[in-house]
């Protein structure tokens, strides 16, 4: 990992990391999660190569300083495609680019990406390759331990030591298959059966390799039981939707302070962030504070509280007085 990662910690940068997440993980999601771990990794939503090659680059990868670090996840799977846009994540600062071979949905299989790449692994070898040839961070792999009702040790085996090969050390495992046909995406995430014990397996039989683990994991205890087998884990819709989680891990995970700071100031944050968005890019505040309504999960007067803040007809509002309507509101002291 590049030297924004490499600074003396026990711990390499994969350890703890929040998953990229369609339509979730954008740059003023990952904005909030930074204030609330400082040590993790942080990735984009799969961002695919037609997006970049034919879209708007720069709404695409713009980013802030305050994210790192952060990586990007492509989809894809033409190896030129791919490796023109690792370059253009590395030239915008990323610190890894990954390639998504995980997502089942049908829209990215009719792109000939995602979960189905498990099938081609040679192909896939050949766009690891070709990125890893093109840029100066690590090209990293996010993947599924199979796809459809088979639960064969012996395809992702042959799937991680191929790619392997063609340069990837990081495999990304989701602990469940990918069912291409019959389940839609929400319901590969929980309808095919988490199998922890294949993802250990592959960490034993590629001990040179780091396996991150991801699929299920909801608390910190899950976690710690996690580590003691791989490398790293990746934590997706929990981390998203009960963010204060992620103020345990710098201490529970890094070995670090625990990070000094109170939903209250998280939501200060988040107002001025607001305000300078509004003022710099006229971006507004509605779309960012959707990703802090799991702030006070679980405490008193939170229902109102995010009902205030989600509430679209106070998009003409100043974010500083839905804060303070927000508080009110839910009674916060």
């Amino acid at each position: 990992m590049t030297d924004k990662l490499e600074s003396g910690k026990p711990h390499h940068a994969w350890r703890l990391s929040v998953a990229p997440m369609m339509d979730w993980t954008d740059r003023h999601c990952r904005f909030l999660h930074r204030q609330l771990t400082r040590r993790a990794l942080l990735y984009t939503e799969m961002v695919t190569t037609g997006a970049l090659l034919h879209g708007n680059v720069a709404r695409h990868l713009q980013f802030n300083v305050e994210e790192y670090p952060v990586a990007l996840q492509l989809g894809g799977s033409e190896p030129s495609d791919l490796a023109q846009c690792a370059r253009l994540g590395q030239q915008w600062g990323y610190d890894e680019i990954n390639l998504n071979c995980g997502c089942p949905s049908e829209r990215v299989q009719r792109g000939a990406f995602g979960a189905c790449l498990m099938a081609e692994p040679a192909l896939v070898s050949d766009c690891v390759k070709a990125m890893v040839d093109a840029v100066g961070v690590p090209v990293t792999v996010k993947h599924r331990i199979g796809i459809d009702k088979s639960e064969d040790y012996g395809f992702v085996r042959d799937f991680v030591g191929q790619v392997s090969e063609a340069g990837c050390r990081v495999f990304i495992v989701h602990a469940r298959n990918a069912w291409l046909q019959g389940l839609s995406p929400k319901e590969n995430r929980d309808i095919p059966p988490l199998r922890y014990g294949t993802v250990h397996q592959l960490k034993q039989e590629f001990p040179h390799l780091t396996i991150v683990i991801n699929g299920g994991l909801t608390d910190s205890g899950a976690l710690r039981e996690q580590l003691a087998h791989v490398d790293g884990a990746m934590l997706g819709r929990e981390a998203y939707h009960n963010p204060w989680w992620l103020t345990e891990w710098d201490a529970a995970f890094f070995d670090e302070p625990p990070v000094a700071v109170t939903r209250e100031q998280v939501e200060e944050s988040m107002v001025v962030y607001m305000e300078r968005q509004a003022q710099k890019h006229g971006v507004g505040w509605y779309g960012i504070a959707r990703h802090m309504l799991g702030l006070r999960h679980g405490l008193p007067g939170a229902r109102k509280w995010r009902q205030v803040w989600s509430d679209h007809r106070l998009k003409g509002e100043p974010p500083r007085a839905v804060m303070e309507n927000a508080r009110q509101r839910g009674a916060v002291v």
